[in-house]
């Protein structure tokens, strides 16, 4: 537990309408940070004018948009904390950035997230909150303790690292809209399966996966449906969507096993290229999102988009954090 200090809360330029919904949730205003780029592109950061020496600091800014700009900013301002003599600093990444890189598939290939690992523990970051990583070994990327969790939420360095999953937050949301005795929970990929069976289980319902085979990155060739969805509604289930074909072909897939209703939940919703597109003109009825990436252009451009709030999910981590309290809780359940 944290004694005798306070608590700030800084936002980077990537997402600042969920750095203030956290803020909100832990009653606090944003403390102020100015960033701006010099003539060649080069990010300056400075604090505002209020002290953090021996504060705890947590410092927001996800993976999207310009995710280089986005890192490096998040990198100067922790830099910039810690030689301001903060007493821990926090990285929140919702969405980790290259967390798709976490592996050497062929040869003389990078292990990025690796990379980016390093970097914010030389920056030094102390602690890092993070969202459903693409693959759970990227913990292991940190030279600290770990602790995981459960939520699309949390990384912790000495630097600590915990991770949690929005699968609470998701449950809620198919609890409220939907009719549990017609549901399926589908996942798109073997991959998934184990977040989808999750799901399935604490739901009390049946479960699907398909088995998927691909030309290259982001083009899926074949895919095959395991399990019965006819006369169900199905949920596919995955932690991102990014040009969406996958969901998109599983969905067609899905229609034609004779699915009456067919809905995808998703934990980023990276959205790019033809992905709206896309959605909109596929059996998907709806896309649910969460909001670990700004979504506002979006839901303005897809009415099929539909968005879940995870930041006090977040807030409430940090305020637990913060006092030294315990975050199990939270694997489980929603903060009201």
């Amino acid at each position: 537990m944290l004694t005798g200090t306070g608590i700030k809360v800084f936002s980077g330029t990537s997402h600042p309408e969920l750095a203030e919904i956290i803020a909100r949730r832990i009653g606090l205003s944003l403390s102020q940070a100015e960033i701006t780029k010099n003539s060649i592109g080069e990010t300056n950061v400075r604090i505002g004018a209020e002290s953090v020496r021996e504060d705890d600091v947590y410092i927001v800014n996800t993976g999207c948009g310009a995710v280089n700009t986005s890192l490096m900013e998040l990198c100067i301002m922790i830099h910039a904390c810690k030689i301001a003599s903060a007493k821990r600093i926090t990285a929140v990444i919702p969405l980790f950035p290259y967390a798709r890189q976490d592996k050497k598939d062929k040869s003389r290939a990078p292990i990025t997230a690796k990379l980016v690992a390093n970097m914010l523990q030389r920056s030094g970051c102390d602690h890092v909150i993070t969202m459903d990583l693409h693959a759970s070994q990227i913990q292991g990327f940190f030279d600290v303790p770990v602790d995981k969790c459960v939520c699309f939420i949390m990384l912790c360095f000495v630097v600590t690292f915990l991770q949690l999953y929005a699968e609470p937050s998701v449950i809620l949301y198919i609890r409220t809209h939907f009719n549990l005795a017609d549901i399926v929970i589908v996942s798109p990929d073997a991959g998934g399966a184990k977040r989808a069976t999750s799901m399935a289980d604490r739901l009390g319902v049946d479960f699907a996966l398909f088995h998927k085979e691909r030309k290259k990155a982001n083009e899926v060739s074949r895919m095959v449906l395991v399990g019965h969805c006819a006369n169900k509604t199905a949920i596919l289930v995955d932690d991102m969507a990014d040009t969406c074909g996958t969901l998109v072909l599983a969905a067609s897939h899905l229609a034609e096993a004779g699915a009456t209703r067919i809905c995808a939940i998703v934990t980023h919703g990276i959205l790019s290229g033809n992905a709206l597109a896309n959605v909109e003109g596929s059996q998907l009825e709806k896309l649910i999102v969460t909001n670990t990436l700004p979504q506002k252009e979006n839901i303005e451009k897809c009415k099929k988009i539909e968005v879940i709030d995870i930041g006090a999910v977040l807030g409430e981590v940090i305020r637990r954090s913060h006092y030294g309290e315990s975050v199990s809780k939270l694997f489980h359940e929603v903060p009201y």
